[in-house]
């Protein structure tokens, strides 16, 4: 996949005729097609569609339909292969953070398994973007997904055989993380040759929804799978997950044009020079890094907050980042409405504020449903905020640098995240669980006005270079 398209996505580059061969694989696109419009119908009926509404089309003219996107077979093939995927990384993030509470009571060693997973995008997303930009983008998520199978797959023979140890745990998850720094800024930036930049709002919050609805079942599964059979079957799971989303982007072939190389340097410092000289850009990635390091709290912290506050079991840490998607999902299916009713900032900086509102109770209590209410609000709080600013990055942002643009955005705010989850399980470890949350919450909620003045979020036609 490269930077340079020379049109639009066309549903007609990987139709079903093309992508489903033989008769037998021909029934299988209409029963997919059927599936597309019962799940329409559905959609009607929670009010996601409006039942007057005509059927969605992948033609150029815009469609305010939240499943229009899945009119394209690329996408909708993608988008289920992922769903695989991410569900498949939900279940080894149960199982990793769960191992880790297993191997030492340390909650800034617990809280590390959340930031070595965003470590690697803060180290090594720029260049991860430069690479999106300069190289087919297919093949390195190919290449990208394919290593995180082989580390996925050692990890499961490390642990079947009992040879973990805590800083052995934390090197196998900096291995998935540099996996997923290098897929992040090509898997984004191929968005647009998937649906068209007409329908990329849309399809940016489908994706979000596959990541939730992932996170939603992911992790209870993990923890009754964790429960009966430990964490190695866990793992092995993921690995396999992998494979059908290899499988997809091999047959995937894209119409692009061949991408105009630089030196990886110069490509990176063009990039980094753009979101410099961009006022809009350097405020959305403002509001990302404040955000990401108040907002790594809750899951940084919640593995612990699990062991030793409810004295519960994997099953319940799974229920609650369980509750954590179903909350993710909801916001996702709705925070289009939400940006076009109040705007971008309005969004962003409430729900900054609610999340921290949502850490009260969490620092307060030891009741498992107000926690499992919080978890669900801090979830679309959550999506309401990253959902936003991605959209507003991917909408500023020229397609020839967009990759570059994108894994700057993910450095940020991960970085922002990375160091959270590092510092407030240092405060854990040094005064209490409780503290940390306190901080966490009286950051968001300080920042959230302070930001609204010093550095707020772009107007609807401000530095758009998409309509």
């Amino acid at each position: 996949m490269a930077a340079h398209v020379t049109s639009q996505a066309d549903p007609r580059q990987w139709g079903a005729h093309e992508y489903f061969k033989g008769a037998s694989n021909a029934r299988t696109a209409r029963r997919t097609g059927a599936g597309l419009r019962g799940f329409r119908g559905a959609a009607r009926r929670v009010g996601v569609i409006d039942a007057g509404s005509s059927a969605p089309s992948p033609s150029p003219s815009p469609s305010s339909s939240a499943l229009a996107p899945f009119r394209f077979p690329a996408f909708r093939a993608i988008w289920i292969a992922n769903l695989a995927s991410n569900m498949g990384s939900m279940i080894q993030s149960v199982a990793a953070a769960w191992l880790m509470t297993e191997l030492t009571p340390s909650h800034q060693f617990v809280a590390l398994v959340q930031a070595s997973a965003s470590i690697p995008i803060m180290l090594l997303g720029i260049f991860a973007g430069a690479i999106a930009d300069n190289f087919d983008r297919r093949r390195v998520m190919l290449a990208a997904q394919s290593a995180m199978l082989v580390v996925s797959a050692a990890l499961t023979v490390t642990t079947w055989v009992g040879a973990m140890s805590p800083v052995l745990l934390l090197c196998f998850t900096l291995a998935v993380g540099c996996g997923t720094a290098l897929n992040a800024p090509a898997w984004q930036a191929s968005v647009r040759l998937q649906v068209g930049h007409e329908h990329l709002p849309q399809a940016i919050a489908l994706n979000t929804i596959a990541f939730n609805l992932a996170r939603s079942v992911g992790p209870a599964l993990g923890g009754l799978l964790i429960s009966l059979t430990g964490p190695a079957p866990a793992f092995a799971l993921n690995a396999l997950s992998y494979v059908a989303l290899i499988l997809v982007l091999l047959r995937w072939r894209p119409t692009i044009t061949p991408p105009k190389r630089t030196p990886i340097l110069a490509a990176i410092a063009t990039g980094m020079r753009f979101c410099a000289q961009s006022d809009p850009l350097r405020r959305i990635l403002a509001r990302g890094l404040v955000f990401g390091l108040g907002a790594a709290s809750f899951q940084a912290l919640l593995p612990s907050l699990v062991r030793d506050r409810l004295h519960g079991t994997e099953i319940v840490y799974g229920l609650c980042l369980a509750a954590f998607g179903a909350g993710s999902i909801c916001a996702a299916l709705g925070i289009g409405a939400m940006r076009r009713r109040w705007g971008s900032e309005t969004v962003v900086g409430a729900s900054a504020l609610i999340f921290a509102a949502a850490l009260i109770p969490v620092a307060v209590t030891r009741s498992l449903p107000l926690i499992l209410l919080a978890s669900f609000v801090t979830g679309a709080m959550w999506v309401s905020t990253l959902t936003t600013l991605n959209v507003a990055m991917q909408l500023r942002s020229p397609e020839s640098i967009l990759g570059r643009c994108l894994s700057i955005y993910q450095a940020v705010t991960f970085g922002g995240m990375a160091l959270g989850a590092y510092l407030l399980g240092l405060v854990a470890d040094l005064w209490s669980l409780p503290v940390a949350l306190f901080a966490a919450a009286a950051w968001l909620a300080l920042s959230a006005p302070a930001l609204r003045i010093f550095a707020p979020m772009p107007g609807r036609n401000e530095g758009r270079v998409l309509p």
